[in-house]
């Protein structure tokens, strides 16, 4: 795994966000189906049409280890874009994770996977195959523009994205964050004094 990569993940999707402003978070309802999940990768991106997931299989064989998967299905959730058996090919093959705004199927047998996914719910109908589709495409998903290479972050508060361009800016600014967060909260948490400070400073910024 890249060595930018490793880095990103250590990093909390909310120190990320707060670096980009809140500008590159995917739409809330894209959660982990486990809470515990969490990711860093690069993207490779599908793009489908309501109800057709077979450039999904297409994603799956190009993928290449630790890649991210992510589908725009334009927020579907009535048919799957993936169940399972898709999900345990992807696993095998060494994909890093799997980010779709739409559903989820079989439920259950996904968990005991214990591979990320992050999607907008779980529905009992299967994808078809008719064939339509494009991989390695710029996308929307979840209200943001996603291309194929850009970095892709997610924990249980949610999916943020990393332009490919910026991503070495934002690994600079995303760890000073951290850092500056940790120092703030050794020095106000449970501090009756130190909290009021901070409390009155915030109030008093944006008179």
């Amino acid at each position: 795994m890249e060595k930018i990569i490793e880095q990103f993940k250590s990093i909390p999707t909310t120190s990320i966000s707060d670096t980009m402003n809140g500008l590159n978070n995917l739409d809330p309802s894209i959660k982990p189906i486990k809470e515990e999940y969490s990711f860093a990768g690069r993207a490779l991106t599908v793009k489908i049409p309501v109800g057709d997931n077979l450039a999904v299989l297409k994603a799956i064989r190009e993928a290449k280890p630790h890649d991210v998967i992510i589908v725009d299905a334009k927020g579907d959730t009535y048919r799957a874009a993936a169940g399972d058996f898709v999900i345990g090919m992807a696993k095998t093959l060494g994909v890093g994770a799997f980010v779709v705004d739409g559903a989820i199927r079989d439920i259950n047998g996904i968990k005991e996977l214990d591979f990320p996914v992050f999607c907008k719910g779980t529905t009992v109908a299967a994808g078809g195959k008719a064939g339509m589709g494009e991989i390695n495409v710029p996308i929307s998903c979840g209200g943001v523009t996603v291309k194929p290479g850009d970095i892709l972050v997610g924990d249980i508060d949610g999916v943020v994205v990393i332009p490919q361009e910026q991503e070495e800016e934002i690994l600079t600014k995303s760890l000073d964050r951290v850092e500056k967060d940790k120092l703030r909260e050794e020095k106000v948490s449970g501090n009756k004094e130190e909290i009021i400070k901070y409390l009155d400073q915030m109030i008093n910024s944006v008179k």
